[in-house]
């Protein structure tokens, strides 16, 4: 009995353990290693060079560009997308000579949030959803929802819609303010940004 072919596509150069789990319609470029343990879900996309870890879970439609290495104890859901060598972390205060793999703290990087080239999340940290993280920014701590961050360490100097575009909202106190692409509205109370969207 022969064993069903996989519904993924992956570059020869690719290294895919025995034991991972990969979606429908996922594309693995050249030189990607992806562990047994990691499980991937469809439609995704994993650009040259990226590493993923055993105890990685991906979701789907998530975009990984090139040279991302995708550590233990990292979450990616749905329609993430990762810039061009943005870097994850697993363990805080890293030393050779200390072994820490018990100490790894989870990332988790929530729906349809964006994390720009260059950019570092140290581990521990959660994005929010539909957050927008800055090329070369450095995030420390939680990223609100929806929120614009960006700089080392990474701060907050505005919102962004699903779609991607800046939203005219204040950083303090309330608001309300439209996407300028869809028309979603987005509300602000009390540091939260809710979204209704369009037609609703």
């Amino acid at each position: 009995m022969t064993s069903p072919l996989p519904s993924y596509t992956a570059h020869p150069s690719a290294i895919i353990d025995d034991g991972a789990q990969i979606g429908h319609d996922t594309r693995i470029w050249h030189w990607v290693h992806v562990c047994g343990g990691a499980r991937i879900g469809s439609g995704c996309s994993l650009g040259q060079n990226v590493f993923v870890g055993n105890d990685v879970l991906i979701g789907n439609n998530v975009k990984i560009q090139n040279n991302v290495s995708v550590y233990d104890a990292v979450t990616l859901e749905d329609d993430v997308f990762c810039g061009p060598s943005m870097v994850f972390t697993n363990v805080y205060n890293p030393r050779a000579a200390v072994a820490r793999k018990a100490e790894y703290r989870r990332t988790l990087v929530k729906q349809g949030a964006t994390i720009g080239a260059n950019a570092t999340i140290v581990c521990g940290s959660t994005v929010g959803r539909y957050a927008f993280v800055g090329a070369g920014a450095v995030v420390q701590k939680d990223v609100p929802d929806f929120a614009l961050v960006v700089g080392v360490p990474a701060r907050q100097i505005g919102w962004m819609s699903r779609f991607g575009e800046r939203l005219a909202l204040p950083l303090a106190g309330d608001g309300e303010a439209g996407c300028p692409h869809t028309g979603d509205r987005y509300l602000l109370r009390d540091g939260q940004v809710e979204m209704t969207p369009t037609g609703n």
